[in-house]
């Protein structure tokens, strides 16, 4: 079912409804309900074609932001949504599974293996035969073109979900984009917490603990992305949170180093460059990176917030110098003793196939990593990440 450019939700549910309860039939179908948009809209479409023929589960995968699972549990079975939703806590099962992996990709289908053993059980124990998911149309374009595989995608990449895990799969937003999906969610009378919620990963917190997966890094993660949304929140960017890897780092190329403070106008003395051992995710033309971190201290700090227009500059020379390089951080706060070092993360976009770092005050920036530091003792330095869609993803991993 494709969209036209000018998007009409009311044709577009009457259409999909019609649809959904010819796929399905007389069949019970389940879907797997995280809280976002995507998959609540996708929810509450379903619901509205077969009624209590849809189960609706919630999978703790213990990547969760802070207090999330009993929030979406909440606002979900609430008016004027009122899903049929039950909680699954699998966390020892996702923990175990992705236990001993740092590589992005290794964790995304670690991960998308165990989350479809469990949803598969539990379809199963409630005699459904078809899965209702709710991807979107960036989830497919991403994964198909390499650059992260979204632990969504199945028949696209040429998975018999009947052969595989028991389920026909319907995907009634495939060929929606993140506005669109909005749209369909306002239509349908969905909170605005639901219809403007920021996107949240899949694999939730994994993706946002970079590199190998420890309990405390995911706590430390999730208690930064808390800090960071309470804080930003005021501002609407389109997605912001807080990533977190290892604060272990080596020199970089001293040439880059004097490219890079020439442009920012800075003495070579002032300028602190230097490279993270952790690596990230990116897109280099239609093709997935991944690669370097590149961190900067000294840097100046003008009045009324980061200039990032002079910052997507020195961006653009950096990966021109060195295309490995995926993503640039620049510092927040002075450096003391601790394990972790933490990204802000804050863009603006409409699609979420570009996106443009957010402008923030300085000040603001400051005050985030402030408190970051003081909530998390674990937490060596905290960065604001400056580096737009491409040459990074929006997220790390």
């Amino acid at each position: 079912m494709r969209v036209s450019a000018e998007f009409d939700a009311a044709s577009f549910v009457e259409k999909a409804v019609e649809e959904l309860r010819r796929r399905i039939g007389d069949r019970r179908a389940i879907i797997a309900v995280s809280g976002g948009v995507d998959s609540t809209t996708c929810a509450a479409l379903t619901y509205r074609a077969i009624g209590r023929d849809l189960v609706c589960v919630f999978i703790d995968t213990g990547f969760m932001r802070k207090g999330e699972p009993e929030e979406v549990y909440r606002r979900l079975t609430a008016p004027p949504l009122n899903l049929p939703l039950k909680l699954i806590r699998a966390k020892d099962r996702f923990f175990k599974a992705l236990k001993g992996l740092s590589d992005a990709e290794q964790k995304r289908m670690a991960f998308r293996k165990t989350f479809y053993e469990v949803l598969s059980e539990e379809a199963r124990k409630e005699g459904c035969t078809v899965l209702v998911q709710g991807t979107i149309a960036p989830d497919w374009i991403e994964t198909l073109g390499g650059i992260k595989t979204q632990h969504n995608i199945l028949e696209q990449l040429g998975v018999d979900t009947a052969k595989e895990y028991g389920f026909d799969l319907v995907e009634p937003l495939v060929d929606l984009y993140k506005d669109q999906v909005r749209a369909v969610a306002r239509y349908l009378g969905a909170p605005v917490e639901v219809s403007e919620r920021q996107p949240f990963p899949g694999p939730g917190l994994s993706v946002r603990a970079v590199g190998e997966i420890t309990e405390e890094k995911v706590e430390v993660a999730r208690e930064a992305s808390w800090i960071v949304e309470e804080r930003l929140k005021e501002f609407k960017p389109s997605q912001y949170f807080a990533a977190v890897f290892e604060d272990e780092r080596v020199d970089s190329d001293r040439h880059l180093k004097q490219e890079i403070a020439r442009m920012l106008k800075l003495s070579e003395d002032e300028l602190q460059l230097y490279c993270f051992k952790a690596r990230a995710t990116g897109v280099k033309g239609d093709a997935r990176a991944y690669g370097k971190i590149v961190g900067l201290e000294g840097w100046r700090r003008l009045e009324g917030g980061v200039d990032v227009d002079l910052f997507d500059m020195a961006v653009k020379r950096l990966v021109h110098w060195d295309p490995e390089v995926t993503r640039v951080l620049c510092a927040v706060t002075e450096r003391r003793h601790g394990k972790y070092a933490v990204a802000i993360r804050a863009v603006i976009t409409r699609d979420f196939m570009t996106a443009k770092v957010a402008r923030l005050p300085w000040e603001v920036l400051m005050e985030v990593g402030k408190k970051i530091l003081e909530r998390c003792p674990a937490v060596s330095q905290v960065f604001y990440d400056v580096t737009s869609k491409p040459p990074a993803t929006v997220e790390f991993e």
